[in-house]
């Protein structure tokens, strides 16, 4: 009989088991793919402690009896200014990926998705390995591995914002918190992976720990180009929903833009459109404007929030390792894979705080709270969180649920959000520059966080703790006008039902 005989409801069901196929698939596959992103930078952060030894303790040099405290070091780290050295390849990384972000967003609204996403995975494959090579080349050069960073740095900007706005063409707003939650986990499991596999060949080649990683990342990127589907009309699918059409479902009201009630009543007509219509849509929406993007409310507040966030995230990514070596006194590969925990726990904060932001409708209240409690628990980590294994396995995890649940929320479903905002009037095509915007602010502060870490290391690790402290707090202020935005819709929204029940 085939499609011709079958029923308009027999029709539908079968399109929506096809469509949620298809979602399926490209959720689990951009999933893969910034699983590798973030796989290819942890190596960094495992192999600074290899690359500036306690040589004493290994007695002395085997070449010429010599007993320097330097000799097994690897120049040009092998001097008093390492943790600066370190700071400032972490620092050529960051800037790099910070200013790169800005412009990636741009010319990923304006280039194929496919294209853009597998070229900037092969490339980053290509100068992680490069990296590595310098160990089997013997090259002692700062401005070598400094290059390298800077190169891999720009490329690894085509990532996220072509990865979340391929999400959003799949995904709509119901549950977009909870579904972002947990494909976000990518972060954490590509920290984790990129630790254990550096972890393997650290103390004996560590160029290994980089060549591999960039030979994992450019295999992904050539599967990225013969399997992305960028679109759900590619595959004559439906594009999904991504305003809320009832209160109800949103009370908080969070991006409820002030004077933009005329864009908010074309909503319902935008969806239906949508649904019903997905080629019928402009095939060819015009791309947003930087500053255009800015005026989106929410932007501007949720990107500073984020700028301080990720300088907390990335410290501890960069310099978690190398301050339980310094600390607890572990040895490199002991101290990588109990910094993996850290990242458990990153993943466990994805999932929380989508969930609950799902639930309540309030996404900055959400981070607001995980801020707040983040303070404390990071002062009594580094207070009392080597007393023992026990309480440090517990203690990382804590602290990576609180430091990365916000971290996770606002590059996901924030970004997602605001990216479809209904004063966007269906022009999905806003959602890469918004990305970009606000993970480039938020790269300028994972830019901060490592270079400050490696400055004030120097005068005691309780006063970079201090510094993450701060900057939790300040994440948590910048976001308080959205916060009582938030509580005042739930307010209104609580006298409204009540006023529907007493009528």
């Amino acid at each position: 009989m085939g499609l011709q005989g079958m029923s308009t409801r027999g029709l539908e069901i079968v399109l929506k088991t096809e469509s949620k196929k298809y979602r399926g698939f490209i959720l689990v596959l951009t999933f893969l793919f910034y699983t590798s992103y973030h796989l290819s930078r942890k190596p960094i952060s495992i192999v600074k402690s290899e690359l500036h030894l306690n040589c004493s303790a290994l007695g002395r040099n085997p070449t010429n009896g010599s007993n320097s405290t330097t000799w097994c070091d690897w120049a040009p780290f092998d001097k008093d200014n390492y943790k600066e050295l370190f700071g400032a390849l972490d620092n050529a990384f960051l800037v790099a990926y910070a200013i790169g972000m800005f412009i990636s967003g741009i010319f990923g609204e304006r280039l194929p998705l496919r294209y853009y996403l597998s070229g900037g995975m092969v490339l980053s494959g290509i100068f992680t390995s490069l990296f590595g090579l310098g160990y089997f080349w013997n090259i002692h050069l700062l401005w070598y591995f400094i290059l390298i960073q800077i190169c891999n740095g720009l490329v690894q900007t085509t990532g996220w914002p072509s990865v979340v706005t391929c999400v959003g063409n799949w995904c709509g707003k119901g549950k977009r918190g909870l579904i972002m939650g947990i494909w976000n986990s990518h972060t954490s499991v590509g920290n984790i992976l990129g630790s254990l596999i550096a972890g393997v060949w650290v103390a004996s080649d560590w160029g290994l720990s980089f060549i591999v990683p960039g030979i994992i990342i450019t295999a992904m990127g050539v599967i990225c180009f013969f399997f992305l589907i960028e679109y759900p009309e590619d595959v004559d699918c439906s594009p999904p929903l991504h305003h809320v059409e009832s209160e109800e479902k949103d009370p908080a009201g969070m991006f409820a833009a002030d004077g933009n009630h005329a864009a908010s009543s074309h909503t319902q007509e935008s969806t239906v459109e949508s649904a019903e219509s997905p080629k019928e849509r402009a095939e060819h929406p015009e791309a947003i404007s930087f500053l255009g993007a800015l005026r989106i409310p929410g932007v501007v507040e949720f990107s500073l929030c984020l700028l301080f966030a990720k300088l907390v995230s990335y410290t501890f990514l960069y310099w978690l390792p190398l301050y339980i070596v310094n600390v607890a006194h572990f040895g490199a590969k002991e101290a990588g894979d109990l910094s993996t925990l850290f990242d458990a726990g990153g993943i466990l904060g994805g999932i929380l705080s989508g969930l609950i932001s799902d639930y309540t409708g309030g996404r900055a209240t959400t981070c607001c709270v995980m801020l707040i409690l983040a303070a404390p628990m990071l002062f009594l980590y580094n207070h009392v969180g080597q007393n023992g294994l026990g309480t440090s396995v517990g203690m990382l995890i804590v602290c990576g649920v609180l430091v990365n649940g916000p971290y996770a929320l606002i590059t996901t479903a924030v970004s997602a959000d605001l990216g479809t905002h209904e004063c966007l009037k269906g022009n999905a095509k806003a959602l890469s520059t918004v990305t970009a915007i606000i993970d480039g602010t938020g790269s300028i502060g994972a830019a901060l966080g490592p270079l400050l870490a490696g400055l004030i290391s120097r005068t005691s690790w309780n006063n970079v703790f201090y510094m993450l402290i701060t900057a939790d707090l300040l994440a948590c202020l910048l976001l308080s006008r959205v916060v009582v935005k938030e509580i005042q819709g739930w307010c209104g929204y609580s006298t409204r039902k009540r006023g529907f029940k007493e009528f």
